[in-house]
């Protein structure tokens, strides 16, 4: 990646190429600082979710993120012309729950209701009665009123979940896992609490149980964000990918202070995308970064996507 002016010029062409081919810019709050600095949107799986549902002027869409999200965008905007920058930014733990998987679990339990998180691809949507996010998955437990689901793929998700409802999840598979997020120990997010005891320490829920259980809040990238916005408290220990702690830091910045609990929290394979491959892509427009979901697929996981955004209205 090009620094300084290098960076600077970079964004300002893709800035020029925005505005003249009308393209549209998400990105994920993981994605690099230079990217975010550019992007139309930035949010977690929920907000570009919600985003996926409105009607977007735009002749192009340049997704930035991991491929379940570019899904995603393309399932709810099947008319849109969706592309990722690298084609090759895969979610690990979206690739630990596959379609037979799914059905499996289904056929173990069929009276079960079927809850997968948005980290998943397409196929396995499809076979999912509602989606969720991190930000909503215990208001979409809940809401369904069973006392007993079936949710995957990340285990600590589930478990987090089943703790905040008393709902029971059986998880699909039984040990789905962010690889970024079980990076983080309780010993070192304790160290930091001794080094920093006037720090608020924020963790995302894809953790281990125990380190959701030494923080003062569990929550969403969107959920951290708020909550650090409204707080009176001046210092904060994130526990979450890095990506998030460049966004706190440039647009909260002020007399707060954001402490990474993990320095090496960095997700690869959202870093994959970079401002050289969004340039690539909206020039050179490449078939294999063309995002498509078979329409047979796409309407089975568009009513599971359609479901989460009525039981959390």
């Amino acid at each position: 990646m090009p620094k300084g002016n290098g960076v600077r010029k970079l964004q300002e062409e893709i800035l020029k190429l925005k505005k003249s081919e009308n393209i549209f810019l998400p990105a994920h709050n993981y994605q690099t600082p230079e990217i975010q600095e550019i992007a139309d949107v930035l949010g977690d799986s929920l907000e570009l979710a919600k985003l996926a549902q409105k009607e977007i002027d735009a002749d192009l869409i340049v997704f930035c993120g991991v491929d379940f999200m570019a899904e995603t965008m393309a399932i709810l905007n099947p008319d849109a012309e969706i592309f990722i920058p690298d084609p090759k930014a895969q979610c690990p733990m979206a690739l630990m729950c596959p379609k037979n998987i799914v059905t499996k679990a289904k056929a173990e339990h069929p009276d079960l209701p079927v809850v997968l998180y948005v980290n998943t691809l397409a196929e396995a949507k499809a076979e999912a009665d509602v989606m969720c996010t991190s930000a909503n998955a215990a208001k979409v437990v809940k809401a369904l009123g069973s006392d007993k689901v079936l949710f995957g793929p990340d285990a600590n998700l589930a478990a987090h979940v089943e703790k905040k409802t008393g709902v029971k999840t059986v998880p699909v598979p039984e040990d789905g896992y962010c690889i970024v997020h079980v990076r983080f120990i309780p010993e070192n997010i304790l160290e930091l609490k001794n080094k920093y005891p006037d720090a608020v320490v924020l963790v995302h829920p894809e953790c281990d149980m125990e380190v959701q259980e030494v923080a003062d809040v569990v929550a969403s990238t969107s959920q951290m964000l708020n909550y650090v916005k409204d707080s009176k408290e001046k210092k904060f220990i994130i526990g979450t990918e890095i990506g998030l702690v460049d966004r706190m830091r440039r647009e909260i910045g002020g007399d707060k202070t954001f402490i990474p609990a993990s320095e090496t929290a960095i997700c690869r394979n959202m870093k994959r995308n970079t401002l050289e491959k969004i340039r690539d892509v909206i020039i050179n427009k490449p078939p294999e970064n063309l995002i498509k979901v078979p329409e047979n697929i796409a309407e089975k996981a568009r009513t599971a996507l359609e479901a989460m955004f009525e039981l959390t209205k």
